[in-house]
């Protein structure tokens, strides 16, 4: 249970950092300083959370990630259930106290929409669906690859440095992903702030588009740990 629990801790930390962070700078995908300030907060999350809950639970915060290391045969099917549910409530209760925050602090949650994952405009145009889509699977997928191999017997005792590795991997996949999706990558990343972006009327669409920061990361995983099992030696898994 306290792997769980752990899960659920880290993805709440996550959630509350990352997206706090894109609110607090006012994350547009026009400003790069906000684009840089925001990419550098979710890496530093997660390297926060690897070296923090790491050798409890393995630090995945993120079901993606769970996915991967699922079908890379790391972990048994009831723990990865149990993981995706931990990470998404732990998501659930950090972008629940980032928008206590926002109101609190009397911010305007029309222009914050905390953080929520959604098609963003390029040039005056919206990033259409497929688009979408493509981003989270080939960004998810290149995420969860090196976090597979940073993990990997492969890396021997280079793996001390695998939270500091992966937490980089994901400051570079913001780097290139936010002026698309903003960036989700990860499932229960998206579903909190979605849920509450939707007490503002200026973001309807951050519900009905969650599908696609559900299914694209959920794909992105799979399609690493399929990569994964290509290239590596059976015995370094």
């Amino acid at each position: 249970m306290k792997k769980y629990l752990a899960e659920m801790i880290g993805t709440m930390v996550l959630v509350l950092m990352g997206c706090g962070a894109a609110v607090s700078l006012g994350c547009d995908n026009t400003l790069p300083s906000t684009v840089v300030g925001t990419a550098m907060a979710f890496g530093l999350s997660v390297v926060a959370m690897a070296y923090t809950i790491g050798g409890i639970s393995g630090c995945h915060i993120n079901p993606a990630i769970t996915l991967g290391v699922y079908l890379s045969g790391r972990m048994s099917g009831k723990d990865a259930v149990n993981y995706i549910i931990f990470q998404i409530i732990g998501g659930l209760i950090g972008a629940a106290i980032l928008y206590l925050l926002v109101i609190s602090a009397g911010g305007d949650l029309a222009n914050s929409a905390l953080g929520a994952n959604n098609l963003q405009n390029v040039n005056g145009e919206s990033v259409s669906v497929l688009g979408g889509l493509l981003a989270e699977i080939v960004f998810t997928a290149v995420f969860v690859l090196v976090v597979l191999g940073a993990t990997s017997k492969t890396n021997g005792a280079t793996n001390n440095f695998a939270g500091l590795a992966i937490g980089l991997a994901l400051v570079l996949v913001h780097l290139a992903c936010i002026r698309y999706t903003g960036t989700s990558v990860n499932p229960a990343r998206s579903i909190g702030p979605a849920l509450f972006a939707q007490l503002s009327e200026g973001h309807a669409t951050a519900l009905s588009n969650l599908w696609i920061f559900i299914v694209g990361p959920f794909a992105g995983g799979a399609l690493s740990a399929l990569i994964w099992k290509v290239i590596t030696p059976a015995k370094a898994k």
